[in-house]
């Protein structure tokens, strides 16, 4: 029998409405999902509430109205919504609000434990994940003296070490030089995970999705490749 999760969205908002207490608001009628395997990139100017989004669909802020759905199945609680972090993993945009472990192997292996997985199982989890990016033998470094670039990857190694079905980045060139810029686009050539990018980087956004949103005034537009 076909699993229907396979084809339905990732996670949906319908309708969503959000404005914060005694705010302005910042969502009135928005609509998105992310369907398996879709590379989505998401621009737009400061205030337009790019994050806000990102912690809207993982329920690090409450709607005003409308729903978040998971498989399209509305998630109302936070259990509900510890189950889609388990699903959709999220990049931060400053790598040390994310990376609270004295070593990488310590951080990366956090999250996999939190899961219930037994030490030696979360280790094999996070030691593939950081091999996936390049990092083997970064295992007992310190996460405090690592580059920012590096830091952004072991960021990453950590949400990859969950095996999330979809990934959200916050804005993950942020105070990225060029080196380590053109590094993660290449990381992210070669995931298979649905995902959806912020950045304020349009030739970013193209080189690591197949297609463009424009968020402006709560709406969101498509915004062809070839005007990026």
């Amino acid at each position: 029998m076909p699993d229907p999760s396979a084809s339905s969205p990732v996670f949906s908002l319908e309708h969503a409405a959000f404005a914060y207490p005694g705010g302005r608001t910042i969502f009135a009628d928005l609509n998105l999902d992310l369907a398996p395997g879709r590379h989505l990139g998401l621009f737009g100017g400061n205030g337009e509430g790019k994050t806000t989004l990102f912690r809207l669909i993982t329920g690090l802020e409450k709607l005003t109205s409308g729903r978040v759905l998971l498989h399209g199945e509305e998630m109302r609680t936070e259990k509900d919504f510890a189950r889609l972090r388990r699903s959709v993993g999220l990049v931060l945009q400053q790598a040390d609000d994310q990376l609270f472990c004295p070593t990488v192997l310590e951080d990366v292996s956090f999250g996999p434990l939190n899961l219930g997985l037994s030490p030696d199982e979360a280790r094999e989890k996070a030691c593939s994940a950081l091999r996936s990016l390049g990092l083997a033998g970064f295992e007992d470094r310190l996460t405090h003296r690592l580059s920012g670039g590096e830091k952004k990857l072991v960021s990453l190694a950590g949400v990859l070490a969950m095996e999330p079905e979809a990934i959200l980045f916050d804005e993950p060139t942020a105070a990225l030089d060029e080196r380590a810029v053109k590094r993660l686009a290449e990381v992210l050539a070669d995931l298979s995970q649905a995902r959806i990018v912020v950045s304020h980087d349009r030739a970013f956004l193209e080189s690591c999705s197949d297609a463009l949103l424009l968020l402006s005034g709560g709406t969101l537009t498509d915004l062809p490749a070839q005007e990026a």
